[in-house]
């Protein structure tokens, strides 16, 4: 699949223009989405010098994306026509600007791996929550002891 990933608020908190914090374990889980073989392209605002350190920021940390900011490595105004910063084969949209926000980067991974929508997740965690459901034993009454 491909997979397109903000960085500010994403893969880092947001401090933009400056690099946030690495968000929990989001690199060991783009690793693990590229060596399932997914194509990992880092979609952000960033331009210049400033993606340059986002793209740098996420290679020194063994992240190396598919693409950055285009469908494919080879693509350029020069051969493509219709050249435009929207990406137009993308599976799945990993960022922050999600309405209710960012999962966790397990759940995120649970998500693609298995082909489950947050809803699909959800919906199981709400059955394993039902089925091991005891109500609670009544009590005596103080009086009865």
């Amino acid at each position: 699949m491909t997979i397109a990933v903000d960085f500010d608020g994403t893969i880092v908190e947001h401090k933009y223009p400056e690099i946030g914090a690495e968000r929990p374990f989001a690199t060991d889980t783009l690793k693990m989405l590229i060596k399932d073989r997914h194509k990992l392209i880092l979609w952000t605002v960033r331009e210049g010098k400033l993606l340059e350190d986002a793209v740098n920021w996420c290679r020194d940390r063994g992240v190396e994306f598919y693409a950055v900011n285009r469908d494919y490595p080879e693509e350029t105004i020069e051969n493509n026509q219709h050249f435009s910063r929207k990406l137009n084969s993308i599976d799945y949209w990993i960022d922050d600007r999600n309405i209710g926000g960012l999962p966790d980067w397990g759940t995120i991974y649970r998500m693609i791996k298995d082909h489950k929508t947050w809803n699909n997740l959800m919906d199981e965690e709400l059955q394993n929550a039902t089925m091991s459901y005891e109500p609670p034993r009544s009590k005596k009454p103080w009086w009865k002891f």
